[in-house]
């Protein structure tokens, strides 16, 4: 049963639909923060704490799961996870006020979280080192289709009908996903032929491993550098740079459809030139960028909607070769702990 064997570009396009629902989930609450103050009657201060728990529960679930994630197949693992990612997206929509959207927010970020390692997981399985950073290129990808339809197409939902639409929506996308990773996603399980007393150890092997941690610091190091600007950006736009709120959606659609080219060429860049150059020149020019947007006053619009679209760029593009060199950073049997 199923499709005949994918080949590895097939495959990658797979991983990258499936990173396309979660990047999306992540995403959208985000723009629709002056809704949502707005509509739920909450400040600023709770609807960080609702974006948040998104993070905190995939940091956590992942530290839980970590022990024994490697136990399983790949395949059957992330099929689970997805499932999980699809009822808590399904349950945000669902959401009646604050603190059932945190809920739901908390349980589709334990599950999405889980379900992105796995994704990553595989890709290092599957694709030769040579060719890992161009491989996650064609998966990042899947930020920036989510940056240029999905954000923009849920805030059009949003505005519609009401803020709840676009999980909805979400819901369902990721349903007809599940179904087309049961039918088409192949059994990843090189890992499993690790002897299993060995691979019970892995975990406690990963934490006494200075490379590993090295890595785990230095990826924490990425994603906390660019959440601590991207929840609140559509905000800081609106009320401090004088970009109309009805054009938000703006930022997401030229920084996103810009990535969907970007990506795959810094991937491309990062496996010929090396992965630490062309994130070290990444990172200088993203701090730049983030510098001049966080001290930046009234801009004509179109000012602003180049350096959001610079900081799309640049920023988002560090994690091509971020995400590479993570997942480098560890042999197969410890990869999902990662």
């Amino acid at each position: 049963m199923g499709f005949p064997k994918l080949t590895e570009k097939s495959l990658l396009l797979l991983l990258a639909a499936v990173q396309f629902t979660h990047i999306m989930d992540f995403m959208i609450l985000m723009p629709l923060g002056p809704q949502l103050v707005r509509d739920l009657g909450i400040g600023l201060g709770r609807f960080s704490a609702i974006v948040a728990a998104y993070a905190v529960s995939s940091g956590v679930v992942g530290l839980l799961t970590a022990p024994f994630i490697d136990r399983f197949d790949r395949r059957t693992a992330l099929l689970f996870a997805y499932a999980g990612f699809t009822v808590g997206t399904l349950a945000c929509g669902l959401a009646q006020d604050a603190n059932t959207l945190m809920m739901g927010r908390m349980i589709s970020g334990g599950f999405g979280g889980v379900a992105t390692a796995l994704v990553l997981s595989i890709v290092g399985d599957v694709v030769p080192p040579q060719r890992r950073a161009s491989a996650v290129g064609v998966v990042m990808t899947a930020f920036s289709i989510a940056s240029a339809l999905g954000v923009p197409t849920g805030l059009y939902l949003a505005s519609v009908f009401k803020w709840e639409a676009p999980f909805l929506l979400l819901a369902g996308v990721a349903s007809v996903m599940w179904l087309v990773a049961f039918w088409g996603l192949p059994s990843v399980g090189g890992h499993l032929e690790v002897d299993p007393k060995k691979r019970a150890a892995s975990f406690v092997a990963m934490l006494k491993d200075r490379n590993a941690g090295m890595a785990l610091l230095f990826y924490a190091s990425l994603v906390f550098g660019h959440f601590i600007i991207i929840p609140l950006m559509a905000q800081y736009f609106v009320a401090n740079m004088g970009l109309p709120e009805d054009r938000v959606f703006l930022v997401y659609l030229i920084g996103g459809v810009l990535t969907v080219f970007t990506a795959p060429r810094i991937g491309k860049l990062a496996d010929r030139f090396g992965r630490v150059r062309v994130l070290a020149v990444l990172v200088g020019v993203a701090s730049v960028v983030t510098l001049t947007i966080t001290n930046g006053g009234p801009m004509p619009m179109w000012l602003v909607l180049a350096i959001a679209a610079t900081f799309f760029v640049f920023a988002s593009g560090r994690f091509v070769p971020g995400q590479a060199i993570m997942t480098s950073a560890v042999p197969p049997e410890r990869r999902g702990p990662l």
